[in-house]
């Protein structure tokens, strides 16, 4: 049997761009995406802090270095210019992968630049 893990996350990007006559998908500094192991056209879930939408796409790779989150198409209406997100990656994994499964952790400041990198969660206190 298969289960859903969590496979990569970048944790509090800074939307730069909401393109909304832009042909769809979020676009991400190619960096980013190879720091998190997001490939090009995977599947994507973005989660915005400011207003709870919760929506999915795909990624595209924006220039190397350009630190850009551009949400485009349809979803442009569900994120504004500088709203903190959480997008994250998924993978289907067998229930013997995922006991040795950690997933990538990048954490992003104010202006998308990479503060860290981890592969755990650490477990949250009552």
């Amino acid at each position: 049997m298969y289960i859903t893990l969590l496979k990569a996350k970048l944790h509090r990007a800074r939307v730069t761009h909401a393109e909304l006559d832009y042909e769809g998908s979020c676009a991400i500094d190619a960096r980013l995406l190879d720091a998190a192991g997001i490939q090009e056209y995977e599947q994507i879930h973005i989660y915005n802090i400011a207003n709870g939408e919760r929506f999915t796409t795909y990624a595209i790779r924006a220039e190397p270095g350009s630190r850009v989150i551009s949400i485009n198409g349809a979803a442009a209406h569900k994120a504004s210019l500088g709203d903190r997100v959480i997008i994250c990656a998924y993978a289907g994994l067998q229930r013997e992968e995922a006991a040795a499964h950690q997933p990538t952790l990048v954490y992003l400041d104010d202006r998308n630049k990479i503060t860290r990198i981890g592969h755990s969660i650490p477990m949250q206190a009552a």
